[in-house]
């Protein structure tokens, strides 16, 4: 055999494959994370978590509310912590005529709200990591039922 490139020509192994070692990304990803979260909490997060539980409590006083009171909540939850987690959209017909009622109610500001505040945090390079979840949050608040936050 002349060289190693004729092993591979011919798709047979030879001694002179390359091995490159597994790189295990998952203890520094959950590190990003952390950071990311805290971050996130320090410069807003946290209020504006404590905005969406305020506003879940408020709906909840009524039978009729507790509908949109859990979905407060469940913004809430994202916004307490949003790196790390994502979003996984489904429900029927029931929660797509319960998302209509919601955009023509609130759910088209709050959304241009997180837009906004996405695009802000775009304007630099550290700051685009946080424009995402901005981005990510806005489509929730736009079209919460039948979404369900899920762990990475």
């Amino acid at each position: 055999m002349e060289s190693s490139a004729a092993g591979w020509e011919n798709g047979t192994t030879t001694a002179y494959e390359i091995h490159t070692p597994m790189i295990h990304t998952s203890e520094n990803e959950e590190n990003m994370r952390l950071i990311g979260n805290i971050l996130w909490l320090v410069l807003g997060g946290l209020a504006i978590a404590f905005g969406w539980a305020v506003i879940g409590l408020a709906l909840c006083i009524t039978i009729v509310g507790i509908p949109l009171g859990v979905q407060a909540f469940k913004m809430a939850g994202l916004t307490l912590t949003p790196f790390g987690k994502t979003v996984r959209y489904g429900g029927g017909f029931g929660s797509t005529l319960a998302n209509i009622i919601w955009v023509v109610l609130a759910g088209i500001w709050m959304a241009l709200g997180y837009v906004a505040a996405g695009l802000a945090n775009c304007v630099t390079i550290i700051g685009i990591p946080f424009g995402i979840q901005s981005f990510k949050m806005a489509k929730l608040a736009l079209w919460p039922f039948g979404a369900q936050i899920q762990d990475l």
